[in-house]
């Protein structure tokens, strides 16, 4: 996943984590805006979050940032 995607995926974690806790599960739609202005960077998230490490829908904020700053 490209750098500017995990500091998306990043942010968006800690913004869901802020107000709902460290329970809070997004998808990765999450890291994008209700619009498909950016389908080839929309594909690359699902692959990683389906294909690469085949993740259920939801998966705990806590958990996705954890993997991400990994670097998995």
């Amino acid at each position: 996943m490209r750098q500017s995607l995990r500091d998306r995926a990043v942010s968006v974690c800690d913004a869901k984590i802020s107000p709902k806790g460290e329970g809070v599960g997004p998808s990765f739609y999450a890291f994008f805006k209700n619009k498909n202005d950016e389908p080839e960077l929309l594909m690359e998230a699902a692959t990683w979050w389906i294909e690469c490490h085949q993740l259920d829908h939801f998966v705990k904020a806590t958990k996705i940032r954890e993997m991400i700053i990994a670097g998995l």
